[in-house]
């Protein structure tokens, strides 16, 4: 990713802090929606679970400017969610609600060029996740 695409990244995402529990809500809205087999995996309180995607949201987009420090730790936490029944097909409709939720959250904000940057982004992190629990790329389950 490029120094503005990142920039664009963060900025972007930092706008959604003041409305981070309603964000989370819209998401997780979103991803039931469209891959209801996906709420089986999720027990307990959503609203706390929205403030931990919310919370590791935020440490990934800061982390950006240091990728040598994020992509171990998405890794880990690739690998840690096998243990809740994530398999590498769960990858994909969670990027399609998380690009949907933003797009809906940023409003005349989403400009193609955001767009874009947020694809790249989710797919080098995504990526990562994916070869660190599986061992691949494929997101195919």
């Amino acid at each position: 990713m490029t120094p503005q695409a990142i920039a664009m990244v963060q900025q972007s995402f930092a706008r959604l802090t003041p409305i981070s529990d309603e964000t989370a809500t819209l998401f997780y809205e979103r991803l039931f929606a469209t891959a209801p087999e996906l709420r089986a995996l999720f027990h307990g309180d959503m609203r706390r679970q929205g403030k931990k995607l919310m919370s590791t949201l935020n440490v990934v987009v800061t982390g950006l400017t240091d990728l040598a420090t994020i992509l171990p730790a998405t890794g880990r936490l690739a690998r840690l969610h096998i243990a809740y029944g994530v398999s590498a097909a769960h990858y994909t409709p969670f990027g399609a609600a998380l690009l949907w939720t933003l797009e809906r959250e940023l409003g005349a904000d989403w400009t193609p060029e955001l767009a874009a940057a947020w694809r790249d982004a989710y797919a080098m992190l995504s990526e990562t996740m994916l070869a660190a629990a599986y061992g691949d790329t494929t997101p195919s389950g």
